[in-house]
């Protein structure tokens, strides 16, 4: 598990900048989205834990592949380098697709937009009021606040 943490400069041990998080034991989430210039796809969610095996046959085939036909010749991936995404599998699928994919560097989610896209995300869920309280409530809070983040 990769914990990201973007915080204001002297926040470091504050409380409200920290949230523990059971490794184990929880439930698997998937959640995707896309976003290009002006526009994103529709936000996937579903109960289930990444490997490249779902990541390929949910998100490549199902998602990305229709989003590279509409786009043209002019599409280019971009992924976060997470484990899953770099399974052979999907290599595979990606080249038999003719999806190129962007090159950068691991670790750096500071130059990922979906990484910026993701914190305001979190953000805007966190100041739901009520917030959600159980999965099906946060399954439409990220639906709802997915679809209501500026597009500019």
């Amino acid at each position: 598990m990769t914990v990201t943490i973007w915080r204001a400069p002297g926040n470091r041990y504050h409380q409200e900048s920290t949230t523990e998080r059971h490794r184990y034991g929880g439930a698997g989430w998937l959640v995707w989205g896309g976003i290009i210039l002006g526009s994103r796809t529709d936000l996937h969610v579903q109960s289930v834990t990444m490997t490249g095996h779902i990541y390929r046959d949910v998100i490549l085939e199902q998602h990305v592949r229709l989003f590279r036909g509409a786009m043209g010749a002019e599409f280019l991936f971009m992924d976060d380098n997470a484990r899953p995404h770099r399974a052979n599998i999907v290599d595979e699928c990606l080249q038999s697709e003719d999806i190129i994919r962007m090159d950068w560097p691991a670790y750096s989610p500071a130059l990922n937009l979906i990484e910026h896209v993701w914190d305001m995300l979190g953000r805007r869920i966190a100041a739901r009021q009520p917030p959600p309280t159980c999965l099906p409530e946060l399954r439409r809070a990220l639906l709802d606040e997915w679809c209501n983040i500026p597009q500019d």
